[in-house]
C-alpha cells in the first residue's frame, strides 16, 4: 500500500463538518483483497491494537469492527481505524472515519484530527502497520508511539490556551489559530480577541516588562506601600553577604529576570550557603538579588480585569520514606501517577530529576540512594511551582477581604490586565501581618486553577473569556455566498447594502478582497485564504465572502458558522473536475455553505432552482425563498411554516413573512436591472434582499442600497457592463458557461441594436460538451463571432477550446463566412471593434475587463484626435 498524498482541512469541509485530513492511498493491487484473505493479518492486528474491539463500525454493539474483520474487509477501511486508535493511544480523543474509492486501487481515507502534523503522521505510521502485517514483518509499535507523543507535544495548544479554546467554544465565540503556536483569536475583524496563554489584547507590553523585571515589581510595589519582601540587587558573593546582613537571615537569592521558579534558592541560613549559592546562580544568571526570606504558605492569586476569580495554596513535590525504597525509587512511583505528565501536558508535572534536585538533595545532605525512615517527609524543591512537579490546593473561599484588596492594588500598580499574585503567608484567611508578595506573573498558568490536586475547581478560562467580550460583539455579521451563477454580483450588492447600512464590510470575491471602499488585493479570491484577510482584518465588522466550489473542495471553509447562507442556484459548471461528476456532487458541494450557518441564521435558496431545491433537507437553520413566481410551491411552503418569502408580483419585489406582505421596491428602480432589462439581476437581488432581511438590515436601507448600486466597472466589475463608443454598444461580462451567456445574450436583446457581435472564449478545464454548448448557444445568437482564448488555457493546447467553441457554433447552421478565430484577447477585442459599425452591439466575454476598459478609452481618445485633425482640414 503506498500514500499518494495528504491533504489537511482546518475547519469545515466537504467531507465533515470536524477537522479531518484526507489521505489518497494506492492499494497496489490489494483493493479486492479482504484482510481475512492476507495471512494471520486480523489475528496479528487485533493482537497489536486490542482496542480495536471497542469500535462499532456502525454496527451498535461493542466488537462491531472485529466482526467486520472476521466477515473479510478492506485494506482502506482497516487503515482508518487503526488511524483513530493509534490517536486515542496518544491521547487525542478523535472517532470520526470513513474510506472510500476513488477508481479501481485509488482510495481516499477521511479521518478526524486535533492538530495536523501528529494526524499526518499517524496516518504514515498506520499504513507502515498495515504493510508490515501485508508482508508479515516485525513493526515496534511502541517506539512510533513514543514518536507521536512527541509530535504531539510539540505542537498541542498549552493547558491555559486550551482551557480559554473551550470556554469561547461554549460561549459560540469563533476561534482562530494563529501561527504554529498556542496563539488564538477569539471572534472576527473589529471585535476580535488576541490571546496567548493568559497574555491577551489588552495585556499592557510595559506592564509585562516590569512583571518580568522582579526588581522593579518590587520597587513599584513598595512605591504603593504593598507589602514586599526586604531586598536589593547584588554583584557579588560578598555583596550578597553584606545585603543579608543588613537584611538578616534567612534569606533568598534569586534571579532579576526569571520564571517558574528557576535559579530560586531559598531559605539561605548562612554567609557559606549564600556564598555557595550565589557562585552557583551566577553561572546561568547575570542579575541577581538577594531578599528576606519570608516563612508561611505559598499562594498563587489570580487576578483578571482587577476581580480575584481564584486562590491556591501551592505545595512543593515531595516523597514520603517507606523505610526500603530509595529516594530515586520514590521518586519514580510519583511520576508513574497518571496525573502527571511531561510539562504542562496534564493535571501535573513529573518530577525531573535534574542537577537542580541533586543539588538540592546535596543541601539536604540526601542522594538518590538515600533511604527515608517510614513515614519522614522530604520536600523535593524549595519552591512549590507547578512546573517542577508541584500540586495546587484550591484556597478561592478562605482568601481574606483585606488580602483580596490587597491583590488588586498589586494587579492595578503594576498595570496587568491578567496576573498571578504570589503571597508568602501563614494563613491567607487572615491579615499578612509578616507576610508579604513575592511576585507578580504577567502569562500566569490556570492549570491549577482548573485542576487542583484538592478542592474545588474555578473557571479562570472562563473569567477571562467574558472579560474579553465584556463590552463587544462576540462575532460580527458574516455572509458566505456560492453558487454557479450570481454570487459574485451578489456578493458586491450585499456588500453595498450594508455599507449603507453603516458598516465596514470585508469582502471577498472573484475580482479581489475588499476593505471598506478599498481593494487591497486583485485576482480571483473566492477561497479560505482569501477569507482569513477579511476574518482577521482590524477594520471589519461585517464580513461578505463570495465562497468558490473550488476553495470548498481543496481547502474548507475559514470560518466555523456563518450569520446567513446564500446559494444563487445550482446548474451544471466543473463537472468532471475535483472527483465531482454528476449534478448531485455538486449540490452537496455548495450545500456546505448552507449546512454551515447559526442554528438561528437565515439560509437564503433560489425557489426557482431545482438542485438548489433539492438540498433543503440538509439545512438547519431558518430557511429564506427567493421566486420569480408568486406562486411558487416551495416558497409558499416555506412561508407557511414561518419562513421568508421574497418574489416578484406586479413588477415589484415582495417580502413575505406569515400574512404580512411587504412591499420593497419596483423592479425598475433595481439599479442592476438596467430598468428592467437584465431579469437574471431581478433574481441576485432579491438573494441580497433575502441575506439583508437574515441580517435585520432596514427594508429602508435595503431599498435605496438596491436603487444605487449598478451594473458599472465601478460598482460590479466585469457584470454586465455597457459602454458605448463611438456609437457602439459594448458589453463587457465574465459570463464562462452556458448558463451566464444565456443570462447575458437575453438581456442584451432587449436592448435596440443592429448586428450582434460576439467576442467568446471559455475556460479550458471544462467538459467539451460544456465548451461545445456554449458555441452553439453563441451560434444561435450572435450575427458575427471572434473567437478567442483565455491567458490561461488552464491544461488544454493552444488553439484547442478555441477549435471545440467553433465547431459548436457550427453545429447551429452558423454561416461560417461570419466567424473568425483571434485567439489572443485584446487582438480579438480590437479586432471586434474595428469591426462594428454604428448601431451594433458587442459583447465580449472576458475575465479581466480593465484590459479591455483601457482598450475602449484609447479608441475614443483616437477618434477625439482624428475627429480634431478634420476639423483643422
Amino acid at each position: 500500500m503506498k500514500i499518494v498524498n495528504f491533504k489537511a482541512f482546518e475547519g469545515r469541509n466537504i467531507y465533515s463538518h470536524k477537522k479531518c485530513i484526507r489521505l489518497d492511498l494506492n492499494l497496489d493491487g490489494y483493493s479486492e483483497t479482504p484482510s481475512k484473505e492476507i495471512y494471520k493479518f486480523n489475528e496479528n492486528l487485533v493482537d497489536m491494537l486490542p482496542e480495536l474491539a471497542r469500535h462499532r463500525c456502525g454496527i451498535d454493539e461493542d466488537g462491531g469492527f472485529i466482526k467486520r474483520l472476521k466477515e473479510g474487509t478492506y485494506l482502506a477501511h482497516i487503515t482508518e481505524h487503526i488511524i483513530l486508535v493509534l490517536q486515542n493511544m496518544i491521547g487525542v480523543e478523535v472517532s470520526y472515519g470513513k474510506a472510500r474509492e476513488i477508481s479501481g486501487d485509488n482510495y481516499y481515507v477521511i479521518y478526524q484530527y486535533e492538530y495536523s502534523n501528529t494526524g499526518i503522521e499517524t496516518g504514515k505510521v498506520a499504513v507502515e502497520l498495515v504493510n508490515s502485517l501485508i508482508t508479515n514483518k516485525s513493526f515496534d509499535l511502541n517506539l512510533k508511539l513514543k514518536k507521536l507523543k512527541e509530535i504531539l507535544k510539540s505542537e498541542q495548544l498549552g493547558v491555559s490556551t486550551l482551557n480559554i479554546y473551550n470556554e469561547a467554544q461554549k460561549r459560540g465565540i469563533p476561534i482562530l489559530k494563529m501561527g504554529k503556536n498556542s496563539m488564538l483569536q477569539l471572534g472576527y475583524g473589529k471585535y476580535s480577541r488576541t490571546i496567548q496563554a493568559t497574555i491577551g489584547s489588552d495585556t499592557s507590553a510595559i506592564a509585562v516588562n516590569i512583571a518580568q523585571d522582579k526588581l522593579m515589581t518590587k520597587e513599584l510595589l513598595s512605591m504603593h506601600f504593598l507589602p514586599v519582601a526586604n531586598g536589593r540587587k547584588v554583584i557579588s558573593s560578598d555583596d550578597a553577604i553584606m545585603g543579608a546582613k543588613d537584611i538578616g537571615y534567612p534569606v533568598v537569592l534569586k534571579p532579576q529576570f526569571g520564571n517558574q521558579g528557576k535559579g530560586v534558592i531559598a531559605n539561605i541560613k548562612d554567609e557559606k550557603e549564600l556564598s555557595n549559592a550565589y557562585e552557583t546562580l551566577i553561572k546561568e544568571f547575570e542579575d541577581i538579588i538577594v531578599e528576606k526570606c519570608i516563612s508561611g504558605r505559598d499562594y498563587r492569586v489570580c487576578s483578571v480585569y482587577g476581580d480575584i476569580v481564584a486562590v491556591s495554596e501551592r505545595m512543593p513535590p515531595y516523597i514520603l520514606g517507606d523505610g526500603i525504597s530509595s529516594i530515586e525509587r520514590l521518586i519514580k512511583n510519583i511520576n508513574e501517577d497518571a496525573r502527571r505528565g511531561e510539562g504542562h501536558e496534564k493535571v501535573l508535572t513529573k518530577i525531573k530529576i535534574d542537577d537542580t534536585l541533586l543539588g538540592y538533595l546535596k543541601h539536604k545532605k540526601y542522594s538518590l540512594n538515600s533511604i527515608l525512615n517510614k513515614k519522614e517527609k522530604l520536600n523535593l524543591k524549595e519552591n512549590a511551582n507547578l512546573s517542577t512537579g508541584g500540586f495546587a490546593i484550591d484556597s478561592t473561599e478562605l482568601i481574606s477581604d483585606e488580602n483580596i484588596e490587597i491583590c488588586k492594588r498589586a494587579a492595578s500598580a503594576i498595570g496587568l490586565d491578567i496576573c498571578g499574585i504570589d503571597l508568602i503567608c501563614e494563613d491567607i484567611s487572615k491579615p499578612l501581618n509578616a507576610g508579604a508578595i513575592i511576585e507578580i506573573n504577567a502569562a500566569p498558568g490556570i492549570r491549577m486553577h482548573h485542576n487542583p490536586y484538592i478542592g474545588a475547581k474555578q473557571n479562570v478560562a472562563g473569567h477571562i473569556v467574558d472579560k474579553l467580550f465584556e463590552n463587544v460583539p462576540k462575532s460580527i455579521p458574516l455572509v458566505a455566498i456560492t453558487g454557479t451563477n450570481g454570487k459574485t454580483t451578489t456578493t458586491r450588492l450585499i456588500g453595498h447594502i450594508l455599507t449603507k447600512a453603516g458598516y465596514t464590510v470585508g469582502m471577498t470575491t472573484t475580482g479581489g478582497i475588499y476593505i471598506g471602499e478599498k481593494c487591497i488585493f486583485k485576482g480571483d479570491t473566492t477561497g479560505p485564504r482569501s477569507a482569513l484577510a477579511v476574518l482577521t482584518n482590524k477594520d471589519v465588522d461585517a464580513a461578505v465572502l463570495e465562497t468558490a466550489r473550488g476553495g470548498m473542495i481543496r481547502g474548507g471553509l475559514a470560518y466555523d458558522l456563518a450569520d446567513v447562507g446564500v446559494i444563487t442556484n445550482i446548474t451544471e459548471d466543473h463537472l468532471g473536475m475535483d472527483e465531482i461528476e454528476t449534478m448531485q456532487d455538486l449540490a452537496k458541494v455548495k450545500a456546505l455553505v448552507g449546512e454551515s450557518v447559526k442554528e438561528n441564521g437565515y439560509v437564503v435558496i433560489n425557489g426557482d432552482d431545482k438542485m438548489s431545491i433539492s438540498i433543503l433537507h440538509r439545512l438547519k437553520s431558518n430557511i429564506i425563498i427567493f421566486s420569480k413566481d408568486k406562486d411558487n410551491q416551495v416558497m409558499r411552503s416555506n412561508i407557511e411554516k414561518g419562513g421568508y418569502g421574497v418574489y416578484v408580483d406586479n413588477n415589484s419585489i415582495i417580502v413575505q413573512k406569515e400574512t404580512h406582505c411587504e412591499k420593497l421596491i419596483e423592479v425598475n428602480d433595481i439599479g442592476i436591472t438596467m430598468k428592467g432589462i437584465l431579469k437574471f439581476n431581478v433574481e441576485n437581488a432579491m438573494a441580497a434582499c433575502g441575506a439583508s432581511i437574515g441580517l435585520g438590515v432596514k427594508y429602508e436601507t435595503i431599498k435605496k442600497a438596491l436603487m444605487s448600486f449598478y451594473c458599472n466597472q465601478d460598482q460590479n466589475p466585469g457584470r454586465f457592463n455597457m459602454y458605448n463608443v463611438n456609437d457602439i454598444r459594448i458589453v463587457l461580462d465574465y459570463g464562462h458557461n452556458i448558463q451566464s451567456y444565456k443570462c447575458v445574450l437575453d438581456g442584451v436583446k432587449n436592448v435596440k441594436h443592429n448586428k450582434l457581435i460576439g467576442v467568446i472564449g471559455g475556460p479550458g478545464d471544462r467538459l467539451e460538451r460544456d465548451i461545445l454548448e456554449v458555441g452553439k448557444c453563441a451560434g444561435e445568437n450572435f450575427d458575427y463571432i471572434f473567437i478567442k482564448e483565455h491567458d490561461d488555457r488552464r491544461g488544454r493546447n493552444k488553439g484547442e477550446v478555441a477549435d471545440i467553441l467553433e465547431k459548436g457554433i457550427l453545429t447551429s447552421k452558423f454561416n461560417i463566412i461570419n466567424l473568425e478565430k483571434v485567439l489572443v484577447e485584446t487582438q480579438a477585442f480590437k479586432r471586434a471593434i474595428e469591426f462594428a459599425e454604428q448601431g451594433d452591439i458587442i459583447v465580449a466575454f472576458i475575465e479581466h475587463p480593465e484590459v479591455f476598459v483601457e482598450i475602449m478609452n484609447n479608441k475614443i481618445s483616437e477618434t477625439k484626435s482624428a475627429h480634431k485633425l478634420l476639423a483643422k482640414i
